[in-house]
């Protein structure tokens, strides 16, 4: 009989020791099982700033770049981010045909004015937090970019990691906008107009949409580690227990404006002042009874309250409730030129890069957000030419169709 040991399974150490030797030869093994001509390394490479041609390459690189949670707080959205994924796929639901006579991009114009500042392209930077963890630039540098991709206004936010007074002078000949999120103490809100104004800004916009955010998602990846956590801005650093209204995903500092409100903001504010988060065609027409210099259609990037419409199927409905009184601004969902182009034919006199902004600057840093920026501004230029649109005033409802559903 042969000795039973033969047929035992093999050692861990044996196991193991097997492995290696495999390891040992994989070279050659490799080398004959590689079909594809490419060196290998060309398979697993991140591009380099120059190779970047949509927004999309440069999200790639961002989420490398930076840590999970703030990857996570720049990606998700509110509830079950239903709004996050209609803003996107809204898009998807426009066409815009081929002109009868396109024309040459160099003859495409798209240059205007908004509230006095001079534009070549009608993009401007949105309003986002805490732009230091996606890169030591920060807002310094997303406003350098900015400034150097065609002289682009950028609206600075409340939750800014670098102080106002520091990014303002940053770029000379800049155009910077600050937002403001409403305080109920009056004195807290005229130190914050104060602080904005005295350092520089032109406009103030006033943020209503953030109305009923919680970032489930973020959340409960945060929440994995085992300990408890709060929601903090791009870090969940925080480690205090909530309490209170806030165990309930109540926000006190929120659900309270009202216009009379928005009435004493613009008596503390002497340039333009920009209303953010409007929704509906009524009030649209309030916000211009109450002061306001433009409105910016906006869900807040689906992190505001869910299972809302997208901002670009409620844009016509406004659009047509200003009727030319003052701009209407868009932000939400813009990856692509051809966003940008059909958030234009829709009623729009502008368009707001949020999340697309802060892979730039993410990715490569300064050099990134004005690389991104410029690239959408000649998507834009593209599109534009391939449906015989010469001027900005050329790009209206005539030029796609809409399918919502």
């Amino acid at each position: 009989m042969a000795d039973i040991k033969q047929f035992e399974l093999p050692s861990r150490r044996h196991a193991l020791a097997r492995v290696a030797g495999l390891v040992a030869g994989a070279p050659v093994t490799a080398a004959m099982a590689q079909i594809d001509p490419r060196p290998f390394s060309e398979h697993y490479r991140a591009k380099g700033l120059a190779e970047m041609q949509t927004s999309y390459d440069f999200e790639l690189v961002f989420r490398g770049n930076v840590s999970q949670p703030v990857y996570d707080y720049t990606a998700h959205g509110d509830g079950s981010e239903f709004n996050l994924q209609r803003n996107r796929h809204a898009f998807d639901w426009v066409d815009i045909p081929a002109a009868r006579t396109p024309i040459a991009a160099s003859q495409v114009d798209l240059s205007s004015e908004l509230l006095g500042v001079k534009m070549k392209f009608p993009i401007l930077i949105a309003p986002t937090a805490a732009m230091v963890p996606l890169h030591p630039d920060g807002e310094i540098g997303m406003f350098k970019a900015a400034t150097a991709a065609s002289g682009t206004p950028m609206i600075l936010s409340t939750n800014t990691s670098t102080p106002v007074a520091q990014v303002a002078p940053a770029a000379p000949g800049g155009t910077l906008w600050a937002q403001f999120y409403p305080q109920q103490n009056i004195a807290v809100t005229q130190q914050w107009m104060d602080t904005y104004q005295n350092a520089g800004c032109k406009g103030i916009t006033v943020t209503v949409d953030q109305q009923a955010a919680h970032y489930e998602r973020s959340l409960m990846d945060r929440n994995l580690g085992g300990r408890v956590r709060t929601a903090g801005v791009g870090t969940g650093s925080s480690t205090a227990v909530l309490t209170g209204a806030a165990r309930y995903r109540v926000n006190t500092a929120r659900l309270w404006y009202t216009w009379d409100y928005i009435d004493t903001c613009r008596k503390m504010i002497k340039g333009p002042m920009l209303i953010k988060g409007i929704q509906d065609g009524e009030d649209a027409k309030l916000a211009i009874a109450h002061g306001a210099d433009a409105i910016i259609i906006s869900n807040h990037g689906g992190r505001s309250m869910d299972y809302g419409p997208s901002t670009l199927e409620i844009l016509p409905e406004i659009a047509a409730a200003v009727n030319g009184r003052i701009p209407v601004l868009f932000d939400s969902g813009i990856r692509r030129g051809a966003d940008i182009f059909k958030a234009l034919a829709l009623g729009a006199d502008g368009v707001c890069l949020g999340r697309a902004a802060r892979w730039g600057l993410g990715a490569f840093g300064t050099a990134g957000a004005q690389r991104l920026i410029e690239i959408l501004q000649q998507e834009l230029v593209q599109v534009a030419a391939a449906a015989g649109c010469a001027r900005l005033s050329d790009i209206d409802k005539s030029t796609v169709k809409t399918n919502f559903v």
